[in-house]
């Protein structure tokens, strides 16, 4: 019998601990569900079940896994969380209120006060002495205010809340969620005029909200929904999926047709490598939603992290051929064209949307466009768009070691090339890729003493890298270490392909011979 595991259904258990770890939730909430019916007490197959029973959206089976994790004591604090929303959804004061004492004396503790000011609105009473005695600390300070403003606008204390809304924004100008949740209130109040205004602005993404306005009740439902959107968006791409998916299923059960809470969800999802399930969240998002393109976009990543380029390729087509694409749809197809070494194409669409983003272009635009016409070598068009990325951009160290790198690579005005690289090496000391291109610099200069050490850090950091290696065992040749470069030159040879193998098979037989460089 497994450790812990004492009277589940073995057969069970064992297929759902492999299903979960392939990504395939659906059959591992399955198999727990057959194991935890064998073994109703058992918090080991209870915390597995309910945990893959989120992210399969099992709500059932996961507020039955919850209930044996409560009762032994062993309870995560977010099982109070989805209790909180199933007690909202339904309307149970008592259970709202218990599982907000389980919120408030947990980790989770600073959702507390916006929750209680909530549920306190809902039930006639003033919200506001809650907010103003919670304290504010720091992990609640942001939350308080932007629920605050949303309060007032709920209350219909208009001109308060558009002016504390104000506030709020200014605290976080590069969040939509607080613009969009405040206008969606507005509107559901009333007020669409003052809610287009709200999302007002030239971004794509603010004008497809602004398109695509919907209306939101005020209360507790709609106020616990968009702070649990708020928080997973927040907790995006920090390693922190298992909550992420309680969060966004928690908003989801309040409100099933927020599609920003299926976006959040879906990359939680695919964080946990469950495309599946992602990819069925993000097929519930409308073609009329103004989060459809968002959802296309998903895809076409989810679709590259499944190694299926040619399908991502096709989809980021067809989202830059429609009407109504925007520079960044340009972009994502020119990345799938590039990923693919289809670089003379990916420059053509680069210049398009740098042409399409015209005074809003930005060193970015540049960058891309002037990588890929280098990588299809066209240098000399190549070269003035990689100047002006660093021009816009002087303090961005992969602008500056692109092009520093690529003009050692051509043995071009090596002591510009070269301050680059320094340059980008002071504000980025710990990457091994620019701490490899100042070394190869400063090899390509000369100066082996320089080169060394910084190439030895670089493998270090990197120690599969096949440039990197290669670039190392061309130092130590020239430091008179033959034997450490051919060490170095056979670990590159491990995974080079192409010209760099035969490149590196020659010097494994020969060293550098009368060359200068590697190549």
């Amino acid at each position: 019998m497994l450790p812990g595991v004492a009277h589940a259904d073995l057969g069970a258990y064992v297929k759902a601990r492999a299903a979960a770890a392939d990504g395939a939730v659906d059959a591992a909430a399955a198999g727990y569900a057959a194991a935890l019916a064998e073994a109703p007490g058992d918090e080991v197959v209870a915390i597995r079940a309910y945990r893959n029973a989120l992210a399969a959206g099992d709500i059932a089976l996961a507020r039955r896994a919850a209930a044996v994790l409560v009762r032994s004591g062993v309870a995560p604090a977010d099982t109070a969380i989805l209790e909180f929303a199933d007690a909202v959804r339904t309307r149970d004061r008592l259970r709202a209120d218990d599982a907000l004492g389980r919120i408030g004396s947990g980790p989770l503790d600073f959702l507390a006060p916006v929750l209680r000011a909530w549920l306190a609105f809902d039930r006639g009473a003033d919200p506001f002495p809650i907010l103003d005695n919670a304290g504010e600390s720091g992990l609640s300070r942001r939350y308080i205010a932007e629920h605050r403003a949303l309060l007032l606008i709920a209350s219909k204390r208009l001109d308060e809340g558009v002016a504390a809304l104000r506030a709020a924004v200014g605290a976080d100008p590069g969040s939509i969620d607080l613009r969009w949740n405040a206008a969606t209130l507005l509107a559901g109040t009333g007020r669409e005029r003052i809610a287009r205004e709200v999302l007002s602005g030239d971004d794509p993404v603010i004008t497809a909200l602004r398109g695509g306005l919907r209306k939101s009740r005020p209360g507790a439902a709609f106020g616990t929904s968009r702070l649990l959107t708020r928080l997973a968006a927040d907790l995006s791409g920090q390693e922190t999926q298992a909550l992420s998916i309680l969060l966004a299923r928690s908003a989801l059960l309040l409100d099933p047709g927020d599609d920003r809470a299926k976006l959040l969800l879906a990359a939680a999802l695919a964080g946990e490598r469950a495309f599946d399930r992602a990819i069925l969240a993000l097929d519930t998002v409308r073609p009329d939603s103004p989060f459809h393109g968002a959802a296309l976009a998903e895809r076409v990543g989810f679709l590259r992290e499944q190694d299926e380029p040619e399908r991502a390729l096709a989809l980021a087509r067809g989202m830059a051929m429609r009407r109504g694409a925007d520079p960044r749809d340009l972009q994502r197809y020119a990345d799938n064209l590039s990923d693919l070494g289809q670089d003379a194409e990916a420059a053509r669409v680069y210049q398009k949307a740098l042409e399409m983003a015209g005074a809003s272009a930005t060193w970015v635009h540049h960058l891309q466009l002037g990588g890929a016409l280098e990588r299809s070598g066209q240098w000399e068009a190549a070269l003035p768009h990689l100047r002006k990325a660093v021009e816009l951009a002087p303090e961005q160290p992969v602008a500056l070691n692109y092009l520093g790198y690529a003009q050692i690579e051509r043995g071009e005005n090596l002591n510009e090339a070269v301050a680059l690289l320094e340059r980008a090496s002071r504000l980025r000391p710990d990457d091994p890729a620019i701490t490899d291109s100042l070394g190869w610099g400063y090899l390509r200069s000369g100066d082996v003493a320089k080169a060394l050490p910084l190439l030895e850090r670089a493998a270090q950091g990197q120690p599969s890298s096949p440039t990197i290696n290669e670039h190392l065992g061309d130092a130590y040749w020239k430091s008179g270490r033959r034997f450490e470069a051919r060490y170095a030159w056979r670990a590159a040879a491990v995974y080079a392909e192409g010209e760099q193998k035969g490149r590196l098979t020659t010097k494994l037989a020969d060293g550098l011979a009368q060359r200068t460089a590697a190549n």
